[in-house]
């Protein structure tokens, strides 16, 4: 391919993708390398950009320290975007490594934390990756063993972390991308990292993937095509779980987020099943579960005695059943106790405040009482307002329907040793006021 077909085929990606990305996004940032990938990517944003001067162009270097010439990496960086009168922010990262994850991953991993960061939270993310990454990607998923979301591989336009990122060389070859470079004497780092085979990814790019192409004519090709396919099934599927994923939350009796009714995922064939718990997961931000955990989940779930607990780890966080609802619940650290408070606002030590306010709550504190904020007393007793007799707060908690891990969560406001408030859900009669005051929980994400 020529390469002012290379620069025509590009622009119109660019173009066309642009258009469906949110109207407020007109920085472009290049995830700069200095490998021939994204140094090409960036000379071709450069002259897009001469044209449609609305855009703002910047780059950005991570320096993942791995290599003896990463600093002269980072000086061809600077050096190429001097020239070239674009912005360049540098991030130096650090890759430790960690069990049952590769080095690989931990940078890559690093790398996106960075970009997020140094880039504006509107700005459209630039990645080099072309068609044999995207082809190398593929045979990875595949010998792990992936579903269809795992072979569908990298997708031009995604979102990760309500972040956009664009990859418009994914329909571009190596060998496209090397030419342009050639010809119009573009220079480039070259990482020595990429010729190491103990890799899986470079092993599948210098010994795997050209005995395939050698084989099979156009073998790249195809496998981008067949890719593109997976993509529109899997997009299809995304529209049934997120039907399903509404139609749930309908039902639900909490109207939460991080739960699933029971009764309805009971209700679906197997494979919606597996599917909606699968998306739902998704939105928590959740690990994916294994084939064999996920049949776990469902079986619990769906086929376990109606008051039987359930807890299944995924990653640091559990799935739980409470009141014939699965709950995906993440781990929260329980407030210290706060003595002889003033004021009218307490600060707890997870984050989060409780305030007071005037109106129907408690009477007053007196002169001879001492105001604490405590959790986790669930064996104290209290007679709430119309409510009949006096009970203990886990009594009270459970009648309220509050699920079990939650419950040591609730702030109890004591006059000395009487318990006055539950935050939240109820007060001491003996203590009512309509003239009075209430203590009222400000999460720390809702500062």
């Amino acid at each position: 391919m020529k390469a002012s077909k290379v620069y025509k085929a590009f622009s119109n990606v660019l173009v066309h993708n642009l258009k469906t990305i949110k109207p407020q996004s007109k920085t472009l940032t290049v995830a700069l390398s200095g490998g021939v990938d994204s140094v090409v990517l960036l000379h071709l944003l450069h002259t897009f950009n001469k044209l449609h001067p609305e855009f703002k162009l910047e780059a950005i270097h991570v320096d993942h320290g791995l290599s003896l010439n990463a600093k002269n990496w980072q000086t061809f960086c600077s050096n190429l975007c001097n020239e070239l009168d674009i912005p360049l922010k540098i991030a130096e990262v650090e890759v430790k490594k960690k069990a049952r994850q590769s080095l690989e991953a931990i940078a890559r991993e690093q790398r996106y934390l960075a970009l997020f960061k140094l880039s504006e939270p509107t700005s459209v993310i630039f990645l080099g990756q072309h068609q044999d990454d995207q082809v190398e990607t593929f045979l990875l998923q595949l010998k792990r063993g992936s579903g269809l979301t795992g072979l569908s591989a990298m997708s031009m336009l995604s979102q990760q972390q309500g972040r956009s990122l664009f990859r418009p060389l994914l329909n571009t070859s190596r060998e496209q991308i090397e030419a342009f470079s050639a010809q119009f004497g573009i220079q480039h780092i070259i990482d020595e990292s990429n010729e190491d085979t103990i890799f899986d990814r470079n092993f599948l790019r210098h010994e795997v993937v050209p005995l395939l192409n050698q084989r099979f004519n156009n073998f790249n090709a195809c496998v981008s095509r067949s890719v593109d396919l997976l993509q529109q099934q899997q997009s299809l599927i995304d529209e049934i779980s997120q039907s399903d994923l509404i139609q749930a939350n309908k039902k639900a009796h909490f109207k939460s987020s991080n739960s699933l009714p029971i009764s309805f995922l009971a209700s679906l064939t197997h494979a919606r099943q597996a599917n909606l718990v699968r998306h739902w997961l998704a939105q928590q931000n959740s690990l994916m579960p294994s084939k064999m955990m996920l049949e776990q989940i469902l079986n619990q779930a769906i086929n376990a005695k109606q008051d039987a607990k359930i807890c299944i780890q995924i990653g640091l966080n559990t799935l739980q059943r409470f009141r014939n609802e699965l709950y995906f619940v993440s781990p929260k650290q329980i407030p210290e106790n706060v003595f002889n408070c003033i004021g009218s606002k307490v600060d707890l030590s997870n984050g989060d405040v409780l305030e007071k306010h005037c109106g129907k709550g408690v009477r007053e504190l007196h002169f001879d009482e001492k105001l604490s904020i405590q959790f986790g007393v669930l064996k104290a007793r209290i007679k709430p307002v119309n409510k009949p007799g006096s009970n203990t707060v886990k009594h009270w908690l459970k009648d309220a329907k509050v699920p079990t891990w939650e419950r040591n969560l609730v702030p109890l406001v004591f006059y000395n040793d009487t318990l006055v408030q539950i935050v939240g859900y109820f007060i001491n009669q003996n203590y009512a006021h309509d003239q009075g005051v209430f203590w009222q929980r400000i999460e720390e994400n809702k500062i």
